[in-house]
């Protein structure tokens, strides 16, 4: 409390013996804690006092609504989860919203499922038939030795060459 060291507690003590004798220092520690307790008692009940009076006054409600004011982030974050609690009560428009998206998504996820199933067959099909030796498609003997006519070439006409501007004699 004041900074009082075992030393200088012991030295204190030694020269309260030697002052206030043996025979009334036991008296006087008793007086001592006494006067300790009625002061801390003191000071205790002057505390309710005023903290009763604050929640008579309403300072408590004050001081919470000035802190919660002082930090707008948490002041918006208590906005936002009211705002959010109120709007997925069950039975709300946006609960019955919600219900109505999960199904259309459960809709598109079945359609999703089908399109690829079909489109896996389709390419298990075209594996299938590409693995299979396939006779007929093979060009015979004719058909390679037939040379493949060369396109015509395209005749283009030719543009009319620009006439000539006459110089104006100045």
């Amino acid at each position: 409390m004041f900074g009082l060291g075992w030393s200088e507690m012991v030295l204190l003590g030694i020269v309260a013996l030697i002052v206030i004798g043996p025979k009334d220092l036991p008296n006087m520690f008793r007086a001592l804690g006494q006067f300790t307790g009625k002061a801390k008692g003191m000071a205790r009940e002057f505390s309710r006092a005023m903290e009763a009076a604050a929640d008579d006054a309403g300072v408590n409600e004050i001081s919470k609504t000035v802190q919660a004011a002082a930090n707008p982030q948490k002041f918006g974050l208590d906005k936002v989860r009211e705002a959010t609690g109120a709007a997925f009560k069950p039975g709300s428009e946006t609960a019955k919203l919600s219900a109505e998206r999960q199904a259309a998504k459960d809709r598109m996820a079945e359609s999703s499922a089908k399109i690829v199933e079909a489109r896996k067959a389709k390419e298990a099909d075209a594996a299938a038939a590409k693995a299979a030796p396939a006779t007929a498609a093979k060009p015979t003997a004719k058909a390679a030795a037939k040379p493949k006519t060369a396109a015509k070439p395209k005749t283009t006409k030719a543009k009319p060459k620009p006439k000539a501007k006459k110089s104006d004699p100045a």
